[in-house]
């Protein structure tokens, strides 16, 4: 192991053999520990207005926090309620965002709103363009009852309006790709308006997206995936996609603990 002592000290060091072996399962051991903290620090938080690790997932995309002071500040209805309804949302926003491949755990839309929903109708689809719906890949509706959809408050109001973070399950695998998702709150009975804010990634934007190249759909408006810029200033929508194999802050302290374990039994092994 130490070639500059060939005889005597060879000799003596010859047990380190096995603990080289020893240190070196330790030493994989904490880079594997390493690394999956590095894949999960990528995975960002979703604390994007607020939304701590929303199912205990990270954010793999977000468009970027609504900014009230910023001259073009806008929002997009986004809704299905009393006074704007259809089948199967009243008006939708979609918002693009490139995918390495692999699954969704999750899809969320920030809104400016004062409804009470309890739930929220979503989708993903590909291929969109002006006037073209593209196709239509998954779709589905999280329930709060059914621990599917969270209606939570964020920092942010304007126009009158709290902003709240409208999350959805969606349980989808996809391949490398562009697409483009909506999260619709869905509030029947309630006379409000909900409205999918704007974003010039004032912060927390994650991921890579299209800018101006999110569309717009609503029977009673009378647009048919618009882009949404024909409806206003909308670079991006404030909305984001969460992962669905991101590890548990839990899973990472079992590991770590566990790494530290072997390694002092280890220890106490060569000193003993």
């Amino acid at each position: 192991m130490n070639n500059h002592h060939s005889n005597l000290a060879t000799t003596k060091h010859q047990p380190n053999a096995r603990v080289s072996t020893k240190l070196a399962l330790i030493t994989a051991l904490f880079a594997l520990l390493f690394f999956s903290v590095l894949g999960y620090a990528q995975a960002q938080p979703c604390t994007a207005a607020g939304l701590v690790n929303t199912f205990g997932l990270n954010c793999v995309f977000y468009g970027g926090d609504f900014n009230a002071n910023n001259p073009n500040a806008n929002a997009l209805a986004n809704e299905t309620d009393a006074q704007v309804n259809g089948s199967p949302y009243g008006a939708a926003t979609f918002q693009n965002f490139n995918w390495g491949g692999g699954p969704i755990g999750g899809l969320f839309t920030n809104n400016l709103s004062d409804l009470n929903p309890t739930s929220a109708y979503w989708e993903i689809r590909s291929g969109l363009s002006q006037g073209n719906g593209g196709t239509l890949l998954a779709s589905g509706t999280g329930s709060s009852g059914g621990g599917s959809f969270l209606h939570t408050p964020t920092s942010n109001s304007a126009f009158g309006y709290q902003e709240y973070t409208d999350a959805v399950r969606a349980n989808v695998n996809l391949g490398a790709g562009k697409y483009w998702f909506s999260v619709v709150p869905n509030d029947l009975n309630g006379g409000g308006r909900s409205f999918n804010t704007n974003t010039f990634v004032s912060g927390g934007a994650i991921g890579s997206d299209t800018d101006n190249d999110q569309y717009f759909v609503s029977s009673i408006f009378g647009a048919n995936f618009d882009n949404a810029n024909n409806w206003g200033v909308f670079q991006d929508f404030s909305s984001g996609v969460i992962d669905g194999n991101a590890p548990e802050p839990s899973s990472l302290i079992l590991l770590g603990s566990g790494v530290i374990g072997i390694g002092g039994v280890v220890r106490r092994r060569l000193l003993g």
